[in-house]
């Protein structure tokens, strides 16, 4: 009964796994056709001291943890309000998730040129009525702006599942708290939060593993750029590959970040382990 899933868990990811790690070890450029030689870990070791891996391994560590911050801080202060009844929740519930259902690169595009365009963008009107000069986005804070993209997709994920879980908490701990007449800090702090541990958790684990492999907003708005300014781990490999023709290079490239990839997922697994056993 298992055999259909075991093949296709082999064939959409074993395979491609291996062929990856097959071609990491040898010389492969599109641009010089013929028999392929051993290349041993001198793919590896040419990737790793490349100038542009330091700056977009930082630029991934400040994608992650920038949309992090403003997703998971976010995410809280939209849960609190959408758990108030007001007229039309589930209408403003809808409309406050619906960003995670766009595809990234549309979202990119729009917040490329209708929102942060220095000319004729939503950004740029709104400085020029308050008598400011309009800020170009991409050129000035290109991470930041990227940054701010991805978190406003990821948003409503975060949202979601706090939500969720903010709506589990019992009315006894409600009920209690306004008996011994907690203040409102001292409820989110004591209350509220330690209950939305696990679920924090669980969007950090998620949220971490896919953001990890951020692409499209940066391949649409910056092309990595303003040189390798915008440039992560998963853009730096697809320029390698489809760029600069090298994919010994980029699949040496993409097995490093599978590796840094499986470390963050096992250092989180274990924080959610730690917080479930509590």
């Amino acid at each position: 009964m298992l055999a259909p899933s075991v093949a296709m868990l082999v064939l959409w990811m074993a395979v491609p796994l291996a062929m990856t790690l097959y071609f990491s070890f040898i010389h492969y450029n599109l641009l010089t056709p013929g028999p392929k030689s051993f290349s041993g870990f001198s793919n590896y070791y040419f990737f790793l001291t490349d100038l542009a891996f330091a700056t977009a391994l930082v630029n991934t560590l400040i994608i992650v943890g920038g949309t992090l911050l403003i997703t998971v801080s976010g995410g809280i202060a939209l849960a609190l309000l959408l758990d108030q009844p007001v007229f039309g929740q589930g209408i403003v519930r809808i409309l406050v998730i619906s960003p995670f259902f766009v595809l990234p690169t549309v979202a990119a595009l729009v917040w490329k040129n209708m929102l942060m365009n220095p000319v004729y963008g939503v950004f740029a009107q709104i400085a020029r009525g308050l008598g400011f000069a309009p800020l170009d986005w991409f050129a000035r804070v290109p991470l930041l702006s990227v940054t701010i993209i991805v978190a406003w997709e990821w948003l409503p994920f975060a949202t979601l599942i706090l939500l969720t879980a903010l709506q589990s908490l019992s009315e006894e701990q409600k009920e209690a708290a306004e008996m011994d007449g907690a203040k409102w800090p001292s409820y989110f702090l004591h209350i509220v939060l330690p209950h939305l541990a696990r679920a924090i958790t669980v969007v950090i684990l998620i949220e971490t593993i896919f953001l990890l492999s951020v692409f499209a907003e940066i391949l649409v708005t910056t092309n990595g750029g303003p040189g390798v300014a915008t440039t992560n781990i998963a853009f730096l490999v697809y320029a390698q590959a489809l760029l600069q023709f090298d994919v010994g290079g980029a699949s040496a490239g993409g097995i490093i970040a599978v590796i840094l990839a499986n470390i963050v997922a096992v250092f989180l697994m274990r924080m959610i382990g730690r917080n479930l056993e509590a």
